[in-house]
């Protein structure tokens, strides 16, 4: 039901011009009065990441803990987890090594639906050069591969479906514990080089996520080009059409 509500609310709201934050906000609106007006569980919540590719621009908004990876020859987290231990390292508490095996590393600071009246939605900007591709991925794919082992698969080269393949099955192989949803977006081969030393972004931001259910693990993938003119959503959601070059990835984790 959340995710339901979760996805029709952003199409919507995109339809009449929102921006992905103020479209994100008023999904986890909808949430909250659907709880209220006893549709679906009480105090169903999720997480959601999107993307909008608009031409040579991207903008990436996000509420949880799934990520997005900006990979340019290297690897580069561009988001930052709503999550505990997101709070640790911010205050120095613990280290990145620590980060990686903390016992609370998949506990949320915010979602979708959450007691909150309104939730902080992140966003993040940028210049989407060509050669880029961003990452975006549940924990189910971070929890299972380091950073280095993520840009080690990405190296090696191939189209963008066979490498969320492989990525997929790099973390099915390490374990596998929770959903793994992986999405790589390509940049336009008509897009803009990128400038030797630019980092691409204009925002600090961040990304995707992952289903969080009662079976063994499961897997969504989703490899598409930016560089064409239709609007496209995934997981289960319509097109939608702006007139402008729109990817919105939608996934959702249902936390009760």
């Amino acid at each position: 039901m959340a995710s339901a509500i979760v996805s029709e609310t952003i199409v919507s709201e995109v339809r009449k011009g929102a921006g992905l934050v103020d479209a994100v906000q008023q999904a986890h609106r909808s949430v909250i009065d659907a709880s209220e007006e006893g549709h679906g569980a009480q105090g169903m919540g999720s997480t959601v990441v999107v993307l909008q590719v608009r031409g040579e621009e991207f903008e990436v908004a996000w509420v949880g803990d799934s990520r997005a990876y900006l990979w340019s020859g290297e690897l580069r987290q561009i988001s930052r987890d709503h999550s505990y231990v997101q709070k640790l390292l911010d205050s120095g508490a613990i280290t990145e090594e620590e980060a990686l095996y903390h016992p609370n590393r998949n506990i949320i600071t915010q979602s979708l639906g959450s007691d909150l009246s309104d939730v902080v939605v992140d966003n993040i900007a940028g210049r989407f050069c060509r050669g880029q591709k961003i990452l975006l991925c549940s924990d189910g794919l971070n929890d299972e591969l380091q950073d280095s082992e993520i840009a080690f698969i990405l190296k090696e080269g191939g189209d963008d479906q066979t490498l969320v393949n492989k990525l997929i099955q790099a973390a099915l192989t390490h374990g596998g514990k929770d959903n793994v949803s992986v999405l790589l977006v390509s940049a336009s081969e008509d897009a803009p080089n990128e400038l030797p030393g630019a980092t691409g972004l204009a925002r600090d931001v961040a990304v995707i996520s992952h289903e969080d259910s009662t079976e063994n693990s499961t897997v969504n993938s989703t490899s598409r080009s930016a560089g064409n003119n239709n609007s496209k959503l995934w997981i289960g959601v319509s097109s939608v059409i702006v007139s402008l070059i729109v990817i919105i990835l939608i996934l959702i984790i249902f936390l009760f």
